[in-house]
């Protein structure tokens, strides 16, 4: 008897529990809809299936290891969810133009540069997400558009100079230069006080990013006041492009002159902070993420930073600026509520300061409070003018590295100074095709 009141008790739950079901439905199908979804994500998060692909354009392995932090401390907090972070290197870009041809991105991916312009349509909005708001004013135009569409979050924000050397210049009795004038004057005192001991200004052939910012830091100065360049991007048709000349002119000089380190050729980014700690190098045409580096040799290394000095007298410094590193969401990943998760993880004030404090250079998001040692020196030149890496805005996909190589040929005498603006209009004319 006792089996048939169970069987009796149980049928009645049944139907209890498939009423309240129709009820559910009844109260509207778009809840019961996100509830199903939800409870979905759970049983993938459950199986331990969730894994992020993550790849970031970092080659600094002491910002690569607070990622790693970062990544390490989400994980453990969102057990379901393994991140997988990848730093391909200086092969970064290579890489993801392979994964933009085959369409199948990461995740999350740095867009090194090209937010807009180049990865645009592969990224999800991320307007609605809580630090949109808190975009800098220096940014916001870099990484949105006109419509609201927030492509990335700024993970830090490009605020590109030279470094320079406090002790070099202190010994010499240099001002901080402010025209090309007087930082090729500064050079040819370092020159002859040292004997050749100090280089004014150290490139890297084997790092020819190094090179690409002599290039692309003083074209923008060189045609801030031209009415052709105030058009972008640039047509091989639409510019007199031999005025390029003036800017390979100078970098030859400045190679002749013994200005750059002879072994320009052979030397790597990587040598740099040992020559700055020993006081044999004055200038660097980068952000001063070298200095950790530098203070492992020597921990009274003084490291300074500054403007772009005006190529024109009477002209104002300023800085290179845009993204540097950013994480976007490719819009057709199938973790988008995860890898949203793991941007805002990375979003917080406390993890971008964290990230600040490494690079050396501001980060993207108001309310951040970096410590490391070059934010009074940021403070310092906050009303200097912030003007887009040159290349970004005026000439097409490509030309970076065409700046790059063509720099190397010309300290090897392979192409002659006056006939650099002509190799740059063939350049932009072939990879405008």
């Amino acid at each position: 008897m006792r089996k048939y009141v169970d069987l009796f008790v149980y049928l009645l739950l049944s139907i209890s529990l498939m009423l309240s079901g129709c009820t559910i439905a009844d109260t509207g199908r778009s809840n019961q809809q996100e509830q199903v979804a939800a409870v979905d994500r759970e049983k993938i998060a459950s199986s331990g299936d969730v894994k992020l692909s993550v790849y970031m354009y970092v080659t600094d392995v002491r910002v690569q290891n607070v990622y790693y932090e970062i990544a390490r401390t989400f994980e453990a907090t969102h057990p379901e969810i393994k991140v997988e972070l990848q730093f391909p290197g200086f092969q970064y870009e290579e890489i993801l133009k392979v994964k933009l041809a085959t369409n199948e991105l990461p995740d999350i991916f740095d867009t090194h540069g090209w937010a807009k312009i180049r990865y645009g349509k592969y990224l999800l909005d991320l307007r609605d997400e809580p630090w949109a708001s808190q975009l800098t004013e220096t940014i916001k135009s870099v990484v949105t558009d006109d419509e609201g569409k927030v492509y990335v979050l700024p993970i830090s924000e490009a605020r590109d100079g030279f470094s320079y050397n406090m002790d070099v210049l202190e010994k010499y009795h240099i001002q901080v230069p402010v025209t090309f004038d007087e930082l090729m004057k500064a050079a040819d005192k370092i020159v002859k006080e040292s004997h050749g001991e100090v280089v004014p200004f150290f490139f890297s052939g084997i790092d020819s990013w190094t090179i690409g910012q002599y290039f692309d830091y003083f074209a923008s100065s060189l045609f801030e006041k031209s009415e052709v360049f105030k058009k972008y991007p640039l047509t091989a048709t639409d510019s007199d492009w031999s005025q390029w000349n003036l800017l390979a002119m100078k970098w030859k000089e400045m190679f002749d002159k013994g200005y750059i380190n002879q072994d320009v050729f052979t030397a790597k980014y990587s040598d740099l902070p040992k020559l700055f700690a020993e006081g044999k190098v004055a200038f660097s045409f980068a952000s001063p993420s070298f200095a950790d580096d530098a203070y492992e040799v020597n921990p009274k290394t003084r490291i300074g930073i500054m403007p772009v000095p005006s190529l024109s007298v009477g002209g104002k410094p300023a800085f290179s600026s845009g993204e540097r590193n950013t994480m976007g969401i490719w819009r057709k990943s199938k973790h988008l509520a995860e890898a949203k998760l793991l941007v805002n993880e990375f979003a917080k004030p406390s993890n971008m300061k964290k990230i600040a404090d490494v690079v050396k250079i501001p980060p993207g998001l108001k309310g951040v409070t970096p410590e490391h040692e070059f934010v009074p020196f940021y403070k310092l030149y906050e009303q200097v003018r912030v003007t887009p890496y040159f290349d970004r805005i005026y000439l097409p996909n490509g030309m970076w590295d065409v700046m790059r190589s063509l720099g190397i040929e010309l300290l090897a005498g392979d192409v002659a100074p006056e006939k650099f603006g002509q190799l740059m209009k063939q350049e932009v004319n072939r990879l405008s095709k």
